[in-house]
């Protein structure tokens, strides 16, 4: 991995994602594209969701918060930390989620990827109660 560049990395690990690899053949993509660009927001994010998907809040809820931090205007940060902190029963789900919602009026495309993302992850997943949960909160 170390000869490739960040964005080969990227497309790699989303390829293996998306091909339903098993996901610690996906994680270490994620994890070497941090370690080169510690602030990749797009990288953060896609490592948050990867965490939720291995069952690992915490780990989802941390690396959610740098994600925000690198892109506040990116819906599905905010998304990963809100099911991070429904499965951790965590505090501030309510805030992020009024403010997932200001997002989506401004960009109607992230919210399709969004209600992508959700359904997805609950296939992968199976039952996923905090996405239907969320997914319910975001229609209403």
């Amino acid at each position: 991995m170390d000869t490739k560049t960040v964005n080969d990395l990227f497309t790699e690990g989303l390829e293996r994602y998306e091909a339903n690899r098993p996901l610690p053949e996906v994680l270490p993509y994620f994890l070497e594209i941090i370690k080169r660009e510690p602030k990749n927001g797009a990288a953060l994010t896609c490592l948050s969701w990867l965490y939720l998907m291995e069952n690992q809040p915490k780990k989802a809820e941390d690396t959610a918060r740098k994600a925000m931090k690198a892109n506040p205007a990116d819906a599905q940060a905010r998304v990963n930390l809100v099911l991070a902190l429904l499965d951790s029963g965590g505090k501030g789900v309510r805030d992020q989620v009024e403010l997932i919602q200001q997002i989506l009026t401004v960009d109607k495309d992230q919210g399709d990827e969004i209600m992508r993302n959700l359904a997805e992850g609950t296939a992968r997943k199976g039952t996923w109660k905090e996405a239907q949960k969320l997914k319910e909160w975001l229609e209403g």
